[in-house]
């Protein structure tokens, strides 16, 4: 078995873009001295999985400390991409995979199993996540409108772009669903004069902002609530709503009732703002070569990503109005690389975070973790295998809210000019 491997991981590593070195169990080194990334590996299994191309496997051995890993995030994601076999994303299934898909969706999300999934991901620690995220710290994809801006600069442009997407206006009933730390929901707030209320099934960020809140001194419209969509009562409707990276947990045998649940929430003609990550393939549930159950198993247990298409029949099931969809794809590239980068710069930090939460063994497997899943999700983002997108949906209204536009049946101006154009409403950024 061996004599069979050594010599086709070292045709294999000969064509890889990026120079590598292996290290053998033994001791021995195959490859250029001095190549920008470095494997070493201490079982011979390690190697097999390095010839098939299975990433994901290979990243739970460096998680789980069986390989070392020695380069920039950049230079590694180059090898990882290119040890893959084949695309990631281009997996066709039998309608009995799409039915045991089903199945398995069925089970994995229900409340009490959501909670308990977002509460692994987004209960690490706030100080870990404090770290590598801006100062609001938002966890989602940030919008580069100018191409020198920094993360913080594009992250507030980012909620920016969002409320004036949503047509926010003061006094208007506004709900953000997956709250975080709550940087969109007192953005709205303070920019805008909404009366705000965010839900969120995460411990640690449900206190974060009653704390922020209290601090401003927003209590009287703004409010944060530990509770899952699903419980959000329906009679008082609001007039807008977002939502930030969190259908991503929803799942899809769930999708439909989602939006269903959003149309209940929001007031006829009002505008919804689903923004999240969808697949790259039209058939794909996850990433391939291992890399999604990876991701399954280290950092967001439940998660399923349906392409842009899957997710627009969805919502139109469901009775909404698709008015609008942006795809920020390399806007999130750059986003995860300027979050790689900044941990990848703070790892002593993060292990002392992680250690104290912790212990000092799961720390370091817990940093490990992430900084693959930061780094080769810029990466995949790169290559096109996961999107972002923004899509703006109304629930439509037998009233004519816009004279001059006849027959609308909406609120939205069905132009794109509002957003850009110098009498956008806003702070200057």
């Amino acid at each position: 078995m061996i004599r069979y491997l050594v010599p086709h991981i070292e045709s294999q590593i000969v064509r890889l873009p990026t120079p590598v070195a292996v290290q053998l169990p033994k001791g021995q080194v195959l490859g250029p001295p001095g190549a920008p990334v470095k494997m070493s590996f201490s079982r011979w299994s390690g190697l097999a999985r390095l010839k098939a191309g299975q990433i994901g496997a290979l990243a739970e051995d460096f998680v789980e400390g069986t390989l070392k890993l020695e380069g920039r995030m950049r230079d590694v994601m180059a090898v990882a991409a290119g040890l893959l076999p084949a695309s990631p994303v281009a997996t066709g299934i039998s309608w009995w995979t799409g039915l045991q898909r089903q199945i398995h969706s069925f089970r994995t999300h229900s409340p009490k199993k959501d909670a308990a999934q977002i509460q692994f991901h987004y209960d690490v620690s706030d100080d870990f996540y404090a770290l590598w995220l801006d100062p609001r710290r938002v966890y989602s994809c940030a919008y580069y409108r100018a191409n020198d801006m920094t993360l913080v600069q594009a992250q507030e442009a980012k909620l920016e772009h969002i409320c004036r997407k949503l047509m926010l206006q003061p006094g208007e009933r506004f709900l953000d669903i997956g709250a975080g730390w709550g940087a969109l929901l007192l953005w709205a707030a303070e920019h805008y004069g909404v009366n705000a209320t965010g839900i969120t099934l995460s411990k640690n960020q449900h206190a974060h902002v009653q704390r922020l809140i209290n601090e401003k001194g927003l209590q009287d419209r703004v409010r944060i609530e530990l509770r899952d969509y699903r419980h959000l009562d329906e009679n008082r409707p609001f007039d807008k709503i977002s939502s930030v990276g969190m259908f991503e947990h929803v799942g899809r045998a769930n999708m439909t009732a989602y939006f269903n649940k959003i149309r209940r929430l929001l007031a006829p003609g009002g505008l919804v703002m689903n923004h999240g990550i969808t697949s790259g393939g039209l058939d794909n549930h996850q990433l391939g070569a291992g890399m999604g159950d990876f991701i399954e198993k280290y950092i967001f247990p439940g998660g399923e990503l349906l392409h842009v298409s899957g997710v627009l029949t969805h919502l139109a099931r469901a009775g909404l109005e698709m008015v609008d969809t942006e795809n920020l794809r390399p806007h999130y590239a750059r986003t995860l690389w300027d979050w790689s980068d900044a941990l990848e710069a703070r790892q002593g930090e993060a292990l002392r975070v992680l250690a104290d939460s912790a212990g000092d063994a799961r720390a370091e497997k817990t940093l490990r973790a992430y900084r693959l899943y930061l780094a080769g999700s810029a990466m995949s983002f790169e290559q096109g295998w996961l999107g972002l997108h923004q899509i703006l949906a109304t629930r439509p209204s037998d009233g004519v809210k816009d004279e001059k536009m006849k027959g609308a049946r909406a609120g939205y101006p069905f132009r794109r000019n509002y957003m850009y154009g110098p009498a956008a409403a806003g702070p200057a950024l």
